[in-house]
């Protein structure tokens, strides 16, 4: 029997959670990417890793981040501007308020419309 690889099980389920989340069997999912049903199964259940062209392909099907996949990061989360914006000088972080007010501008203008 093979080995599983802590990380492995995390990523095989959190590929299983996005498949089954949107209806989609093994079957259809390894059609779509073209692996085996087998290979699908293997990696839902942590046996085995996957390569990036083939993450690829599952994360565009799947319709689902990397970050998710590989991190668990939930992909309904704001990145945290607030740390970035501690990182900027204020020259910075001024040109960052005017292209929210711009942004905001076009949003406003688009919902009166």
């Amino acid at each position: 029997m093979k080995q599983k690889k802590k990380l492995n099980v995390e990523i095989g389920r959190r590929i299983k959670k996005s498949r089954e989340a949107r209806g989609i069997t093994q079957e259809r999912l390894a059609e779509e990417i073209d692996v085996s049903i087998q290979y699908i199964s293997d990696l839902e259940r942590g046996l085995v890793g996957t390569r990036t062209p083939t993450l690829m392909g599952i994360c565009q099907f799947l319709e689902v981040s990397a970050d998710y996949i590989l991190f668990g990061k939930d992909p309904n989360t704001m990145y945290d501007v607030s740390g970035k914006l501690k990182e900027y000088t204020p020259r910075q972080i001024e040109c960052v308020y005017r292209i929210m007010d711009i942004i905001d501008d076009f949003y406003y203008t688009e919902d009166k419309e």
